[in-house]
């Protein structure tokens, strides 16, 4: 669930309480729709991220260190130029609604202090993150909105800047028990908590929800008192600032939902987990998901060509096959010459066909040939071992251009599995990178779009006898995996099929369960993943080699035993996974 007013709230007192004062010292933009700001306030460093993406929205201070582009874009050079060394002033949420103000107070070209705003506003696909000068007019934006993307309401360079369209709602800060009752007395009586949701800036469902119980009686949805609920609600909200006691609702398998500002009686508290900030819970609630929509995103172009390029192989397959089938007739044809020199004698021109002694079959028989009446007995004759040539070198052709493909097809069908393993983009630019070499994806000339990412690191596991297994999650990752391993390591790799490298790191004899637990890792990270007994080679690291010029990921190996696992994703979720 995205950021609703009053959660967001929560955050900007949060975030104006830990950073007003503070001196920003630098100022990074890792995607196009994302700003990190370094703070020095309280003689410590904060991290304050203002994210305007369509579905991650938020603020909030965070512990990552993002990468950025070797080139920073505009509205990032902008921020340098116009808020570093600046100070902050104020960070509040505006009239209750999803939008919050950063005011700083920073000295401009010729010296003088001026304000500074940064502006995020948390609406869905249409969030922005906004710059504007002492005046209000738009320095810089994230997102660019022109006449022909909305008439109402523009965002550009050198425009004054106007607030998202007013709602007519009450602000959940200021709103009194006779403004609420006024409004919700024209209702006609149903859910309360929908009618409010109607009437109040920045209320959610799940919010609305959520304060509708606390001010009605057990079982109510309709206040028989609607006043007295009105006045109910007016303390609730003025009380909500001394309540932040942050949650994040977990799902049945640990995943987070949804983050709260404080504990939602209306939702199941034994699966809300505690969180010491408000930044924290966010981050975890938000953090790996937008993290994972990104990557998507990033990812889905080059999915899109490895698709492209399967099917066009699967296509090149099936005609080298039909080529390959129609070519075995050859052998007939060259039979049906032959049948034809032997009988010229009882031949004549114009016969549509003949019957001759088949003395190519060990049964003895007939063999009936068809003939070409424009041709003598001799032309028809050639024209079959003209045939019996030409299907010769098509089968020679097509065998070879099948043996082509089903590499080409191998080769894709591993980096199509390579980029379901990603869970960084470091991963994914690696196989770019990879994609880049062998021609399939075009190479980058943009700086802007270049990222100075840290090298990718694989999966880590520990067996149930406390023994490390890693996991390879790209081929050139099973490349450094597998050749910077010890000799004496055990070595695991799907048999004949795309899959990880499996590395377990412990020397000498390797305890049953420990090998069956790395084995089954190697048939869930192979193209074997949903299958049954998927076999698994397993040897000693010396014994894998790395041909000269072989592609990123292609090894040979010897003195390998061949053990058959089936994998399945319960199986796999007992196996301890340990942070990378």
């Amino acid at each position: 669930m995205p950021m609703d007013g009053l959660t967001v709230g929560f955050a900007a007192r949060e975030l104006d309480r830990i950073l007003k004062g503070g001196r920003i010292d630098r100022i990074t933009q890792p995607e196009k729709d994302t700003a990190v700001l370094l703070i020095r306030a309280g003689n410590e460093n904060h991290r304050l991220l203002l994210c305007a993406s369509p579905n991650n929205a938020r603020c909030h201070l965070t512990q990552i260190n993002y990468p950025n582009p070797l080139e920073p874009p505009s509205l990032c050079m902008l921020m340098r130029k116009q808020l570093s060394g600046g100070r902050i002033l104020e960070i509040r949420q505006v009239g209750g609604d999803r939008i919050v103000h950063v005011d700083m107070e920073t000295v401009n070209e010729m010296g003088d202090r001026v304000m500074r705003r940064l502006v995020l506003e948390i609406m869905g696909r249409h969030s922005n993150l906004i710059l504007l000068d002492e005046n209000g007019r738009i320095l810089e934006a994230a997102r660019h909105v022109n006449p022909e993307m909305s008439r109402v309401r523009q965002i550009q360079p050198g425009m004054a800047y106007l607030p998202p369209p007013s709602q007519d709602k009450l602000d959940p800060e200021t709103l009194t028990a006779d403004e609420l009752y006024e409004r919700v007395r024209e209702a006609a009586p149903g859910r309360f908590s929908r009618t409010i949701a109607d009437r109040i800036t920045g209320l959610s469902r799940p919010a609305a929800e959520e304060l509708a119980l606390r001010v009605l009686a057990p079982g109510e949805e309709w206040p028989e008192d609607l006043r007295g609920a009105c006045e109910k609600l007016e303390g609730l909200l003025k009380r909500l600032p001394d309540m932040a006691d942050p949650r994040v609702l977990l799902d049945g398998d640990g995943n987070a939902e949804e983050v709260f500002a404080f504990p939602y009686l209306s939702r199941d508290t034994g699966r809300q987990k505690a969180y010491s900030t408000l930044s924290a819970a966010i981050e975890a609630c938000f953090g790996s998901r937008d993290a994972k929509d990104r990557l998507n995103q990033k990812s889905a172009s080059m999915l899109r060509t490895l698709k492209t390029h399967i099917e066009r192989c699967e296509k090149k397959l099936a005609m080298q096959e039909e080529e390959l089938a129609s070519a075995a007739r050859m052998e007939e044809y060259r039979m049906m010459g032959e049948a034809i020199n032997a009988n010229l004698y009882r031949l004549k021109k114009g016969m549509t066909e003949a019957t001759l002694p088949n003395w190519f079959s060990p049964e003895g028989g007939e063999i009936t040939v068809p003939m070409d009446i424009r041709l003598t007995p001799s032309q028809n004759a050639q024209r079959y071992f003209k045939k019996y040539q030409k299907a010769r070198s098509a089968r020679e052709t097509a065998a070879v251009q099948r043996d082509k493909t089903l590499e080409e097809l191998d080769y894709l069908e591993g980096m199509l599995l390579d980029v379901d393993k990603c869970t960084g983009e470091s991963e994914l630019e690696e196989i770019r990178q990879e994609l880049v070499r062998t021609g399939y994806v075009k190479r980058v000339t943009n700086r802007r779009q270049q990222r100075q990412l840290p090298q990718s690191k694989p999966y880590r596991f520990r067996s149930s006898d406390g023994i490390e297994i890693l996991v390879g999650k790209n081929a050139a990752q099973n490349d450094r995996l597998t050749l910077g391993a010890r000799p004496e390591e055990m070595w695991l790799h799907a048999k004949d099929m795309p899959g990880s490298h499996v590395i377990i790191r412990a020397e000498g004899e390797i305890p049953p369960e420990t090998l069956k637990e790395a084995a089954l890792l190697a048939a869930w990270f192979s193209k074997g993943q949903r299958s049954s007994l998927v076999p698994i080679d397993y040897t000693r690291r010396k014994f894998v080699k790395k041909p000269s010029g072989a592609a990123p990921g292609k090894v040979i190996y010897t003195h390998h035993k061949t053990a058959y696992m089936t994998a399945t994703e319960e199986e796999i979720k007992k196996i301890a996974r340990m942070e990378e």
